[in-house]
C-alpha cells in the first residue's frame, strides 16, 4: 500500500472493531513494519474500566507475534475535535520498536490530521539503546 487512503481504510476497519462498552470511544491502529508487513489493533475495555488495552498496544502485540520488531509507520485513528494521539504508555511502547525515521500518523475518519516523527511524539526518550 502506498497511499494514505488505503491506510485510512484499514485504520477505520480496526477502529470499528473496538470493544468499548464503557467509554464508547473507539480507537484503531495499523502498523507497517520495515519488511512491509501490516498489523492492526483496536482498543478493548473490560468491566474493571479503565483497565483495558489500547489500540496501539494491540497492534504492537500482533506485530511481535508475527515475528516483526521494527515499525516503519503507524496510523492511529479516533473520532473527536482534539487529536487522538497515543497515550504516554503507548508512546513508550511505540518507541521500543521505532527509530527517528518512524512516522506516526494521527487520523480521524476524514483523513490524516497530523504526522509526527518518533522524536516529535516522544522527545528525549529512553529506549533500548540506553541500556547498551
Amino acid at each position: 500500500m502506498s497511499n494514505h487512503d488505503d491506510w485510512l481504510q484499514l485504520s477505520e476497519q480496526a477502529m470499528s472493531r473496538a470493544y468499548v462498552p464503557y467509554s464508547k470511544f473507539q480507537v484503531g491502529a495499523v502498523i507497517e513494519t520495515e519488511s512491509g508487513a501490516v498489523f492492526s489493533g483496536c482498543n478493548v475495555e473490560n468491566a474493571s474500566y479503565p483497565e483495558g488495552t489500547c489500540a496501539e498496544a494491540g497492534a504492537i502485540s500482533a506485530m511481535v507475534m508475527g515475528g516483526e520488531h521494527r515499525i516503519r509507520q503507524i496510523y492511529v485513528m479516533g473520532k473527536g475535535v482534539e487529536l487522538v494521539t497515543p497515550c504516554g504508555g503507548c508512546r513508550q511502547r511505540i518507541r521500543e520498536f521505532a527509530d527517528e525515521h518512524t512516522q506516526i500518523h494521527i487520523c480521524s475518519p476524514e483523513g490524516v490530521r497530523k504526522t509526527l516523527s518518533m522524536n516529535e511524539l516522544l522527545p528525549f526518550s529512553f529506549g533500548p539503546d540506553n541500556l547498551k
